[in-house]
């Protein structure tokens, strides 16, 4: 645990939120010091926590089955309670925390939260500073409001399938939830913005972010190349629309990635290589040349480096100054010493010696760093705890609470 100040220490947060989006933003709030509740349905939880295997082994060997691998990675740092949001006195500890909270975080279907009087609506009404952000796969307005949503439809709907894959194949879906990723990131930087705004103003507001929105707006370039020069971008697999050459190569035992970022680069590739008149070459001395006749420099290139082993082709191209590394498998990555150099993962050890790694947060503020104080809440781990510090329940009015089934303690 650091001795440093947390940048956002003293922010309490609601979180309503289940599987990746909300939770994944509601973890880097809590990374930097903010006070995350996050609230769970009574003996269910958060849907991740079945999502598995793998799952968290416990002392004797056998599985937790409530306490997946998916759910670990972006639940550290938060207090959990299971409160039964359909029992209305349920909901009135909900709007009891929401008026004490400075944020509250949902991903229910829009209109999902009205029927227990918890909608922006009803907490502004008692909070009005608060920042209510709601994660939806569709947004709160427009055609597909009342849909469903999940990272995999919007990486459809949102054209990233479209531009993922080799050109003969079919369209792809990428290996992690991006869309939901990105979702979390983008409502992070949001509500900073929004708890920015309430501390100048005391004006709270409604954020409505969508992973539709999110998956278009990640489409960065692509989308750019569309809306300026009407180019409907395909699928390329490895390589890149307009840098080249900058895809994967095979050589004697493996892969590598060369990624050349401009003429500089790759006139010192082909020194080292060994062809330094490639690199005066008109067909490919420039980036613009080198799209043009694309396949006809990534082939020579391919007689370049097949014979080479993989270790001894990345020593020589990064000494020379040109970008190129290994495909990892996950293995491997974990292996590297970058790993361990940089701190990328953190080990916590619970209180019956169970061990939970969790990837930490990749940025390194040096005045202000994340830090990890707390494992994954069980399910309501902390209700008891919670609910007498935020609202200041005693011990018979939990007791009561426990007893009629509205809260549970784990």
């Amino acid at each position: 645990m650091s001795d440093k100040p947390r940048a956002l220490e003293g922010i309490k947060v609601l979180d309503l939120s289940r599987v990746l989006a909300g939770p994944w933003s509601t973890q880097i709030l809590a990374d930097f010091g903010a006070d995350v509740f996050k609230v769970e349905q009574p003996g269910r939880g958060d849907d991740t926590r079945g999502w598995g295997p793998p799952f968290l082994k416990l002392p004797d060997g056998s599985d937790d089955p409530r306490e997946s691998a998916y759910y670990l990675c972006a639940n550290r740092n938060k207090r959990g309670a299971a409160i039964d949001l359909a029992a209305p006195q349920g909901a009135e500890l909900i709007r009891r925390l929401a008026a004490r909270a400075d944020v509250l975080v949902e991903n229910f279907k829009v209109g999902g939260l009205a029927k227990y009087g918890l909608d922006y609506a009803a907490i502004r009404a008692i909070n009005p500073r608060i920042v209510y952000c709601s994660v939806t796969g569709f947004g709160q307005d427009g055609p597909y409001a009342t849909r469903g949503g999940y990272d995999f439809l919007a990486q459809g709907m949102g054209g990233l399938m479209s531009v993922t894959g080799e050109a003969d194949g079919p369209p792809l879906k990428v290996g992690v939830a991006m869309a939901d990723l990105a979702t979390g990131m983008y409502a992070t930087v949001s509500i900073l913005a929004a708890l920015r705004h309430a501390e100048r103003t005391g004006e709270g507001q409604q954020i409505d972010i969508s992973l539709l929105d999110t998956q278009i707006a990640m489409m960065a370039n692509q989308a750019s190349s569309y809306l300026v020069g009407g180019v409907v971008p395909g699928r390329m697999g490895n390589r890149h629309p307009t840098v080249v050459p900058y895809t994967t190569f095979a050589v004697a035992d493996g892969t590598v990635i060369i990624a050349i970022g401009n003429d500089g680069q790759f006139r010192a590739f082909c020194a080292e290589l060994g062809v330094p008149e490639l690199g005066a070459d008109p067909r490919f001395a420039t980036a613009s040349a080198r799209v043009v006749n694309r396949d006809a420099i990534e082939e020579l290139m391919r007689g370049l480096v097949r014979e080479q082993t993989r270790a001894g082709l990345i020593a020589r191209l990064e000494a020379a100054g040109v970008p190129v590394g290994p495909v990892n498998t996950v293995e491997d990555v974990f292996a590297d010493p970058f790993v361990e150099a940089r701190g990328t993962v953190h080990r916590f050890v619970r209180e019956d010696g169970v061990e939970i790694p969790t990837v930490a947060y990749p940025g390194k503020l040096s005045a202000t760093p994340a830090d990890y104080r707390r494992q994954p809440p069980r399910i309501g781990e902390h209700s008891r705890e919670l609910l007498g510090e935020w609202l200041g329940l005693g011990a018979a009015e939990l007791d009561r609470l426990e007893a009629e089934g509205v809260v549970v303690q784990g």
